[in-house]
């Protein structure tokens, strides 16, 4: 069987229990961790009570972080207010790209970049490009982790910073099965990890700096195979500072499991062999 019993972990909540009998199909031993169920509209109260401070003007300006995230907020935003409102607020204000990725969300949105960061686009670089702006009251978009150099930097410079947690869903109510899949991955009792979707990496590194294990499961995943099932998924990953081994020709359940089963055995040695060489 293509896996040949490589042991699997998925975070996947509502087909759960499909992509656990999808692994086994093709020979491998799942273990499969929740890590994420549909938010309440009322936990979004950091997003709404930005939107209504930027409605009314007390923003100079905006620094997006992450696409995942841009996009994330458009949508919370729009359950409540008036498609495109947030969009029309951003196109008066300063906006702050880091990187290519910020960017192309916001050109979908048709909001303009005033600062796109410069590679390797670290916190670092961001507060350097920002250096001779003069706006001082400013919003972090954040998904995910937030960025205390960031905004300790930002403070340094005089600046009122406010940061903007995006939240479209929240931990499941039992974490525990969480917590087991980042032992095992830690402890190097998984060969395998599979990601469906961007919150997956979100909640699997919030739950792990919550037991300060963030930087270990950062450091075992680099030493397995990856699986991500599509580009937003990707994004996320390299967001977290992670790589995709695998990513399927159609971005659907089926075509992962199948493809990172017949390609993971070859990437597990690999990568084995490189690490072990180090």
């Amino acid at each position: 069987m293509p896996f040949d019993g490589l042991r699997v972990v998925s975070f996947e909540s509502r087909r759960a229990n499909e992509i656990a009998e999808l692994i086994r199909r093709q020979g491998g031993d799942p273990f499969v961790a929740p890590s994420m169920r549909e938010a309440s509209i009322q936990n979004n109260r950091e997003a709404f009570e930005f939107a209504e401070r930027l409605f009314r003007g007390e923003f100079d300006m905006l620094i997006c972080l992450t696409g995942v995230g841009i996009r994330a907020l458009d949508k919370v935003l729009a359950s409540r207010f008036d498609p495109g409102a947030f969009a029309a607020a951003l196109r008066k204000i300063t906006i702050v790209a880091r990187g290519p990725k910020p960017s192309a969300a916001l050109r979908e949105m048709q909001v303009p970049v005033a600062v796109t960061v410069p590679e390797p686009n670290t916190w670092r670089e961001l507060v350097a490009a920002i250096a001779p702006r003069s706006e001082r009251r400013i919003a972090v978009q954040e998904y995910g982790k937030s960025n205390p150099e960031l905004l300790a930097a930002l403070r340094e410079r005089g600046a009122e910073v406010t940061a903007v947690r995006v939240y479209q869903w929240d931990l499941p109510e039992d974490t525990q099965p969480l917590r087991e899949a980042i032992r095992r991955i830690v402890e190097a009792q998984a060969d395998v990890a599979i990601f469906t979707t961007s919150i997956q990496l979100t909640h699997l590194f919030r739950v792990a700096a919550e037991a300060c294990l963030d930087q270990a499961v950062h450091a075992a995943l680099s030493r397995m195979v990856i699986a991500s099932i599509g580009p937003t998924t990707t994004e996320a990953l390299e967001e977290f500072g992670l790589k995709p081994d695998i990513t399927p020709s159609h971005p659907k359940m089926g075509f992962l499991i199948k493809e990172t089963a017949e390609q993971a055995a070859a990437i597990l040695e690999r990568k084995r062999r490189v690490h072990a060489e180090k």
